[in-house]
């Protein structure tokens, strides 16, 4: 199985952006706790971060054909982009949304994701632990 794990805008900046509430680990470290997991269960993983939308929806082509899942925290699109969502569609890979921070504890306009209905299921809140639960998630969604 392989795992596409899609980062959106500013997570390049995870361990000094808001630590209290992104927290200190670095997108750099999350990928490496990411490929460790999955190295241990078999499991392929192609981990990409941009602050380009445009990128982003390039990718989520891409993945038709090439992943078996696809992980997104799209960040900030994720309440904004209707491209990203019909990118999602259009791959028709099965598409899992995560974040770091519980988005619907946050500010109003956190709590609306477009990307979201057309996600097999959404994980938000656990921190770095998000992506090491979408990662076992992939197993669900891939069968």
């Amino acid at each position: 199985m392989k795992v596409l794990f899609l980062n959106g805008p500013n997570l390049n900046l995870l361990g000094t952006r808001e630590p209290e509430v992104y927290g200190r680990q670095t997108l750099a470290d999350i990928e490496r706790e990411v490929r460790a997991r999955a190295l241990a269960r078999g499991i392929e993983v192609d981990f990409r971060q941009s602050n380009h939308e445009g990128e982003l929806v390039d990718w989520i082509q891409q993945a038709r054909g090439s992943a078996d899942v696809l992980v997104l925290n799209a960040a900030a699109y994720t309440h904004t982009s209707v491209a990203l969502r019909d990118a999602i569609v259009a791959a028709a890979v099965p598409a899992i949304e995560i974040h770091l921070s519980n988005i619907h504890a946050r500010e109003e306009f956190r709590h609306r994701s477009l990307v979201a209905p057309v996600c097999r299921g959404v994980i938000c809140g656990f921190g770095a632990g998000s992506y090491l639960l979408a990662l076992e998630a992939a197993g669900m969604v891939s069968a």
